[in-house]
């Protein structure tokens, strides 16, 4: 049975006030009596009831995490870090998924009575624009992720997805592949992963002199093993296929190997593969996948830390911040 604030301070001979004053931290407490009552707490195990704790701060201890699919590995696992980081900072994490749908998104981030429940906001729009979030009714701090540039006045984390992109499409070009494919662009505006892979990939051609060519550029509506598999198979029906493909998530790239080896292809003697997220799949497929790996215990840590800060009473101007990321090579491209 867990040990009261009453049982505390008999044993530390004091009163129950003095406990409640040094388990929340109060200063009006002396150095000594702290360190006596700090000692009956550890001896008797007391755990702070948090929930009680945050309400009399006027807090509910609960963060919203708000992303576009939850059945997509990358923000499966991007969430496992959130909650763990919000956990050791003593929050609670909810989780809701948008679909990327506009109306959603504004549903979601507009309706004042739901966003008074949280303490902060953690949101990776696709869809919603800097005046959506600026008119919102609530003043619930807000964090956003992903690559959707919103000028509203909000911390931001992000990946460069430009420098990434090349990253990768320079380690094709190091294997001396010259007939390099693209999987995953997007003409929509509200798409930016797409539109700035591609950005990154054409300008690592450009940079190794190498043509820039069209119809090795395939776009995709989704960023799913069977958008990949797809897009895939009109590159293998060219007259003249590619010898390596950079393929704007891990999920497209499993698509394509599908396909690939369904065509009696081998990977990576005549095609190369580079995916981007570093998803656990990748690690046991065959062959394993080479791909970018974003930092997401990171990305996760930035963000919950930002939205904290904040809720102290942060005013400083809003922080644009560019997560780590590196190139994990593994059998796709031979290693």
């Amino acid at each position: 049975m867990a040990a009261t604030l009453r049982e505390v301070a008999d044993r530390a001979g004091v009163s129950v006030r003095t406990v409640s004053n040094v388990v929340n931290d109060f200063p009006q407490v002396a150095a000594g009596t702290r360190a006596r009552v700090q000692k009956a707490l550890d001896e008797l195990g007391y755990q702070p009831n948090a929930v009680a704790r945050t309400l009399r701060r006027g807090r509910s201890g609960l963060i919203a995490l708000v992303l576009p699919e939850l059945d997509v590995p990358y923000f499966a696992e991007l969430t496992r870090a959130v909650i763990e980081q919000a956990a050791a900072a003593g929050y609670t994490v909810v989780v809701d998924q948008t679909d990327g749908d506009p109306v959603r998104e504004r549903e979601l981030v507009m309706r004042g009575n739901r966003a008074a429940m949280f303490d902060g906001l953690i949101f990776n729009p696709l869809a919603l624009d800097g005046a959506d979030l600026r008119d919102r009714p609530s003043s619930t701090p807000v964090v956003l992720l992903g690559e959707r540039v919103i000028q509203g006045g909000l911390d931001h984390i992000m990946i460069d997805n430009v420098g990434a992109a090349g990253l990768a499409t320079r380690h094709l070009i190091d294997l001396g592949r010259r007939r390099i494919a693209a999987i995953g662009d997007q003409a929509d505006e509200s798409r930016q992963t797409g539109r700035l892979r591609t950005a990154g990939f054409t300008a690592a051609l450009r940079t190794a002199g190498l043509e820039i060519t069209p119809e090795l550029i395939r776009p995709t509506e989704f960023f799913h093993r069977s958008d990949g598999a797809a897009a895939m198979s009109d590159l293998l029906a060219l007259p003249d296929p590619p010898d390596a493909v950079f393929c704007y998530n891990d999920l497209l790239a499993l698509g394509a190997l599908r396909t690939i080896l369904s065509h009696g292809l081998r990977v990576p003697e005549d095609i190369a593969l580079v995916g981007f997220d570093d998803i656990e799949d990748g690690r046991y497929s065959t062959p394993s996948l080479t791909t970018i790996r974003p930092d997401k215990t990171q990305i996760a840590k930035h963000a919950v830390q930002l939205l904290l800060s904040r809720l102290e009473g942060d005013t400083t101007p809003p922080a644009e911040i560019s997560a780590d990321y590196d190139l994990v090579i593994r059998e796709s491209t031979g290693s």
